[in-house]
């Protein structure tokens, strides 16, 4: 697969009011995470990564803190997952993955953000086969052999592994994530993942080019900046 994944773009905010809006992004996702699937980040293998990247992008601990006592209190908002796909600026393919307590209000929302940069959205599947969505964890180290072997004997389904540059990096399908990333625990002791994420990986790429260009940068600003948008994956090629 290479390098074709995109690492999360919530790195470190340049003002005040976006790092506010990453860190908001960052507790709602811990939040239904916790909510969903248990508030402890051993027993809940999803939760620990969100907390580990949430870290890595220097979010405050009283953030994630506050998301997970409001889990653990089993009150406060019902958000549901949403997504939308379409074709951005140089008929690239977009998916955009939304956590939202209002499903009308944020498909007008990201509507308006397709149709103001003159891109069309889609409807369900209508680019997400291009995609294969994986589990990536990725690890400093040079035995991929041993790795392999790890994941292999916890009956991990492995889509491709690749050392590059001292790194060793795990794709497997999303639905192993947990199961691998167990399994490399368990294998490697003290193992400190460098990439520890579930994304949408293009299978093609698409040229963006010219104007297009200008226009694609005005297209993921203004979905990053809606409170309901958590991630957006593209298969664009600047």
């Amino acid at each position: 697969m290479g390098r074709a994944y995109q690492n999360r773009k919530e790195s470190m905010a340049k003002t005040a009011a976006a790092k506010t809006k990453v860190y908001s992004k960052y507790g709602r996702e811990i939040y239904m995470c916790a909510k969903q699937s248990g508030i402890d980040p051993d027993g809940n293998l999803t939760l620990r990564g969100l907390i580990d990247r949430a870290k890595k992008d220097q979010v405050p601990a009283h953030v994630i803190d506050k998301a997970i006592d409001k889990a653990k209190g089993g009150a406060g908002e019902d958000f549901n997952p949403a997504r939308y796909e379409g074709f951005g600026p140089g008929n690239c393919m977009v998916i955009v993955d939304c956590l939202t307590d209002n499903p009308n209000r944020t498909f007008g929302d990201v509507r308006l953000c397709f149709t103001k940069t003159k891109c069309k959205i889609g409807t369900q599947g209508s680019v997400s086969h291009m995609f294969d969505h994986c589990a990536i964890l990725a690890f400093k180290g040079d035995d991929e052999d041993a790795a392999l072997e790890a994941l292999m004997m916890a009956d991990v389904d492995v889509s491709d592994i690749e050392n590059e540059d001292g790194l060793i990096t795990v794709f497997a399908p999303n639905t192993e994530y947990a199961k691998a990333k167990q399994a490399l625990a368990e294998a490697f002791e003290g193992i400190e993942f460098e990439v520890d994420d579930i994304q949408f990986i293009p299978q093609t790429t698409t040229p963006v080019e010219g104007d297009d260009v200008e226009m694609f940068e005005k297209f993921l600003d203004m979905l990053n900046d809606l409170d309901d948008v958590q991630n957006v994956y593209h298969n664009a090629e600047l």
